[in-house]
């Protein structure tokens, strides 16, 4: 299969038992049905992560807040 926006043929890898479409060019993600729900599932059902142990330092001399991540990073971090 190809990517709609550019043509690159996607590749397939599995993320937590569910096959994802991808394309390495434009980072493209295509979920086949019933794929988004079964991450909407797995994600409910998994702990909530740590909190952080610490803030980090930034280079202007203050500390700086680290973004809250979603359940979305854990599986698309190519």
């Amino acid at each position: 299969m190809k990517c709609p926006l550019d043509g690159t043929p996607l590749v397939i890898t599995d993320r937590s038992g569910v096959e994802i479409d991808y394309c390495p060019e434009c980072r493209g993600v295509w979920l086949d049905r019933g794929e988004l729900d079964k991450i909407i599932d797995r994600s409910a059902s998994a702990p909530p992560p740590p909190p952080p142990q610490s803030r980090g330092y930034d280079d202007r001399g203050g500390y700086r807040k680290k973004k809250r991540g979603s359940f979305l990073e854990d599986i698309f971090d190519f």
